[in-house]
């Protein structure tokens, strides 16, 4: 079963990057167009330091944790100079969080809890990513090297999740636990010059539904900032 769900999804992130490089040269096409209005069609890429908050009372901030996303994205121009655009497109995002939360599934329910004994406490997601921005740029049909603050929304679907930690030397892992929000969204904001901008995302949903640990809710959501580059 696990090699199945391997290849599955392996099949669709090798079809979401060919999507991403056919529609690339479709793009660079796109981004010449002569006259006053085009579009600056783009590929993504991000890297970002992850952290979760709203962690319940037991709970610290997480270690050191990352996050790096891979997408194409699509300009519709709003003015006739190509400074203000809105922007939709599809992408693939993965997720790595050192954390303190024991997250088990027993019997097909999610159990939460903490203990003193973990010496390793991973959490590995890898979702689809749709971004929506509202775009402002000082770029010009001739000029690639321009300053932009790009602000939106960005939908995630994920693909699968896994939890995965070591407690008394025992090494114990639980892969799509029911509790885990498969649908969330978040607001992103970028902001830069050339290719290098930095890159905000706030997660607006908690990661876990109806989730409690001795008595308290459990609301935890993520925050990524980093780097996001974008290619004609």
């Amino acid at each position: 079963m696990f090699i199945i769900r391997y290849l599955r999804m392996k099949r669709i992130v090798i079809l979401i990057v060919l999507v991403f490089f056919t529609l690339s040269i479709s793009a660079q096409k796109d981004s010449l167009q002569l006259g006053d209005r085009y579009a600056d069609d783009q590929i993504y890429a991000s890297i970002s330091y992850a952290q979760f908050f709203k962690q319940p009372t037991p709970i610290s901030r997480s270690g050191f944790s990352y996050a790096f996303s891979l997408g194409f994205i699509k300009d519709v121009i709003l003015n006739k100079k190509g400074t203000i655009s809105i922007a939709g497109g599809i992408g693939y995002g993965f997720d790595f969080f050192n954390h303190e939360l024991k997250v088990e599934e027993l019997n097909n329910v999610t159990v939460f809890n903490t203990s003193n004994n973990l010496t390793s406490n991973v959490f590995k997601s890898h979702n689809l990513e749709f971004p929506i921005e509202l775009r402002w740029r000082t770029s010009t049909i001739k000029r690639y090297d321009f300053w932009r603050i790009y602000g939106g929304v960005k939908f995630l679907y994920n693909l699968s999740n896994k939890f995965q930690y070591v407690e008394n030397s025992i090494e114990s892992t639980f892969k799509n636990v029911s509790a885990y929000n498969k649908f969330q969204y978040g607001i992103t904001l970028s902001a830069g010059y050339d290719e290098f901008n930095i890159n905000l995302f706030y997660n607006l949903t908690p990661v876990f539904n109806n989730a409690t640990i001795n008595g308290e809710d459990i609301n935890s959501s993520i925050l990524k900032f980093g780097l996001i580059f974008y290619i004609l």
